[in-house]
């Protein structure tokens, strides 16, 4: 796949979607090889006060996606298939840091892997997302 667009001109057009925008997700760094993020653990925690699973989820999603995005290209879509996490630990406040790579760029497939860390550089999560890329219809 060929990117016709510098991949910050692209997020920023794109935008990062309403419900990243409410977590407080930030992108540090956009590339197909490589995207980082931080989301603030306040605001998102569960009732025990550590960061919602899902939280971490939406985090990794919110890379993996565009990510695979911005791979696809011009007139094509990536969705999201199937995604899984694995908590190893939790955070109780500051920010996680989420660091997305590419397992699989395909033609019609894509698979990142997405490591999330602690303030002290412990993962605290690890979500896998494949992304199946379609054609765009012409309207």
């Amino acid at each position: 796949m060929t990117q016709t667009t510098d991949p910050i001109d692209y997020l920023q057009a794109r935008g990062i979607g309403a419900l990243a925008d409410k977590m407080g997700i930030e992108f540090l760094e956009f590339s197909v090889e490589r995207s980082v993020a931080k989301m603030p653990v306040e605001g998102n925690t569960q009732p025990a006060m550590l960061l919602h699973g899902g939280a971490y989820v939406v985090l990794g999603e919110s890379l993996g996606s565009m990510a695979a995005n911005l791979w696809a290209g011009e007139g094509r879509l990536a969705v999201g298939i199937e995604i899984n996490a694995t908590h190893t630990r939790s955070a109780s406040s500051g920010w996680v840091t989420a660091v997305c790579t590419p397992i699989h760029l395909g033609r019609t497939l894509t698979t990142h892997e997405i490591a999330v860390t602690d303030d002290q550089g412990r993962r605290c999560s690890t979500i896998r997302i494949t992304n199946l890329i379609r054609d765009l219809q012409q309207a």
